[in-house]
């Protein structure tokens, strides 16, 4: 995967979510492989990405591998796709379920409005 959009697991997911959201927003998408709304919805993840030129990465977490599942029992995770927003080393904004991606540029605008 190119440099905006990668891998995540638990092990690394501090310093490559948590702390990277210090330098600019990070995008987690919770998915697992037998979820259909979450192989919909990754398309259009990825292109909002990369036309976002760098503005924002897109850290991928399979949930059925490894540990990550304890990752979606500290974000009491509830269903998937979960897409989590991160900035400054906290969340900002989550939602559910597969969008188009006009629909996730116009809530990546809303939630990520200078303050």
């Amino acid at each position: 995967m190119q440099g905006s959009i990668f891998n995540v697991d638990l092990p690394d997911f501090e310093q490559r979510v948590i702390q990277a959201s210090h330098q600019g927003p990070v995008m987690v998408d919770f998915w697992a492989d037998w979820c259909a709304p979450c192989h919909a919805i990754a398309p259009h993840i990825t292109r909002v990405v990369e036309q976002a030129g760098g503005a924002i990465r897109l850290a991928k977490v399979e949930v059925d591998e490894g540990d990550n599942m304890k990752l979606a029992g500290r974000y009491k995770l509830r269903g998937f796709p979960t897409i989590i927003l991160f900035h400054d080393g906290r969340e900002i904004a989550r939602f559910s379920g597969s969008r188009p991606a006009r629909w996730i540029e116009q809530w990546l605008d809303e939630h990520l409005q200078p303050a």
